[in-house]
């Protein structure tokens, strides 16, 4: 499968990582799943497995990585050999549906989930998308505030839809109109 031509969509927001030299984002390869696998199970209470993450490499898919650089691994990262998180975006003609972004649970509400979300943001500009969806679970508040920030609405809800102990919570539906710069 060729990934390259897809993952070259995404796009740097240069302000944010130049605020933090210390991390870099890299379009990640099928060698990179058993670290997001791991990753998952680490951040989510009903991760993807490590088939499921595999799958997300195909022609509509983009894999995007957030990766300590080689000279600032620390012990909190080599459980999962530098990745700090992921985001996966399928694009279907002129729609981009952010399918899934994790972050190492120690780094989220740092700042690293908001430079992941804009620049999966950025890159469904330049793939020409007119809109970006997402579903997320409605327990999850520093999510939801996170793409309400970055200007998603809530455009519907899936009843029942995620597990959780003891039962099932809705996914809250979220679109972000996409306007060409």
């Amino acid at each position: 499968m060729n990934t390259s031509v897809n993952n070259n969509l995404f796009v740097e927001p240069t302000a944010q990582l130049a605020a933090n030299p210390a991390v870099e984002l890299v379009a990640l390869t099928l060698t990179d799943v058993p670290q997001m696998a791991q990753l998952e199970s680490m951040a989510h209470t009903h991760p993807m497995s490590e088939g499921c993450l595999a799958d997300c490499f195909g022609h509509l898919y983009r894999v995007l990585g957030l990766k300590r650089s080689a000279a600032n691994v620390d012990a909190d990262t080599e459980l999962v050999q530098g990745l700090l998180g992921f985001a996966i975006v399928q694009q279907i003609i002129d729609e981009v549906t952010l399918l899934d972004i994790c972050l190492l649970p120690s780094l989220q509400g740092k700042g690293y989930g908001k430079l992941l979300l804009n620049t999966v943001v950025a890159s469904a500009k330049v793939s020409g998308a007119v809109v970006l969806m997402l579903e997320v679970r409605e327990s999850n508040l520093t999510a939801r505030t996170l793409y309400q920030k970055a200007g998603f609405i809530e455009s519907g809800r899936r009843k029942d839809y995620y597990p959780i102990a003891g039962g099932k919570e809705d996914a809250i539906l979220m679109d972000l109109a996409i306007t060409p710069e």
